[in-house]
């Protein structure tokens, strides 16, 4: 198999490139290289193809696409940004260089995709009352509450703190953020695209990807990437909230098995297939208890939990990954709990 890797020289897409390389890929990266992304010195991943370009160009794309067999998407602008005068950015990004990515994978009859999703395109979790009964979604929540300390869902009805539940791929979308939207957008455009050509779309929603090569020192970066570069610092994390929100860090490495496993999904080109798949360890741990793993393990201090809080935040999104494993064969290998207490020493990207 010939296979692009699109922002193969990032964090998710140089692991998914060395995943490709060792499964006996031929493999080509189209990536940009960003300062914003990369910093002074971005990394090649070693035995592929480099083409260095923008995703947005059409005739760097078709050049990037001659003689490929698959497609795995990881290009994008991630993070829940600073603003929202971040918005065209992640717009352009993210929208626009999707959709020419698409049009040029049917200009060259590439009908195989893997595209890197988000599990922020829930938004909220799934939610009951008590823990049984149906299922709630409930709306963003109150600033009042919020400004009280009150920082888990009300059922709307009852006015009763809700109790969080894992989410499933079937769960509505409801994205709350402009980075969620424009993940929610890339799946409709892939979505389409595979009705008109007869594709076949694994839209790989990562919950919160962490691991060694994590870019450091960004407002744009993960969570666990704050807290270890706070510790860097000599400084406590700060915990937002209580720490009590709850959710599923995997580690990039299984992130990179489960784009190896979807590349070879039974989804069938020519059936105009598009599904989603959460990628999930499988594991709940909270904020708090994630910052405290990295501090305990970095020997720095104890994470400060302050009460603030982002109003496009949500409270809590885990994730049931059931289909993944029963459709891919995947299943995520390393535990948080072992694989936060590495990466608290692992080396991080400028």
């Amino acid at each position: 198999m010939r296979l692009l890797v699109t922002g193969g020289a990032g964090f998710i897409g140089s692991r998914v490139v060395e995943a490709a390389l060792r499964d006996g890929a031929e493999v080509r990266v189209l990536d940009s290289f960003r300062d914003d992304v990369h910093g002074a010195a971005p990394t090649l991943p070693d035995g592929a193809e480099v083409i260095r370009g923008d995703v947005r160009d059409p005739q760097t794309l078709d050049r990037a696409l001659e003689r490929v067999d698959a497609v795995s998407h990881q290009a994008a602008k991630v993070g829940l940004g600073v603003d929202f005068a971040d918005a065209p950015d992640y717009v352009g990004s993210n929208v626009l260089a999707t959709a020419e990515l698409l049009a040029a994978m049917r200009r060259a009859d590439v009908r195989r995709l893997v595209l890197a999703s988000s599990m922020v395109v829930y938004g909220e979790g799934v939610y009951t009352v008590g823990g049984d009964g149906p299922t709630i979604r409930p709306a963003a929540r109150r600033v009042a509450d919020l400004e009280a300390g009150v920082f888990d869902p009300r059922d709307p009805v009852s006015g009763c703190l809700l109790t969080p539940g894992p989410v499933g791929e079937d769960t509505a979308a409801d994205p709350r953020n402009v980075y969620a939207t424009t993940k929610l957008a890339q799946e409709h455009l892939a979505a389409n695209w595979a009705r008109e050509t007869g594709g076949a779309v694994a839209a790989l929603r990562y919950h919160n990807v962490y691991g060694p090569g994590m870019p450091r020192n960004t407002p744009y970066a993960g969570v666990a990437s704050l807290f270890r570069s706070a510790l860097e610092r000599g400084e406590a994390p700060r915990v937002f909230e209580d720490g009590a929100q709850r959710r599923d860090f995997v580690h990039v490495d299984d992130v990179a098995a489960a784009n190896i496993a979807a590349l070879g999904w039974t989804g069938t080109v020519g059936e105009a297939t598009a599904r989603p798949f959460n990628v999930a360890s499988g594991h709940v741990v909270s904020i708090g208890e994630v910052a405290g793993i990295l501090s305990e393990a970095a020997g720095g201090d104890a994470p400060v939990v302050t009460g603030e809080y982002r109003r496009g935040d949500v409270r809590h999104i885990t994730a049931s990954a059931t289909r993944a494993r029963e459709e891919l064969g995947w299943r995520a290998a390393v535990p948080p709990q072992t694989g936060l207490r590495q990466f608290a020493t692992a080396p991080l990207r400028a």
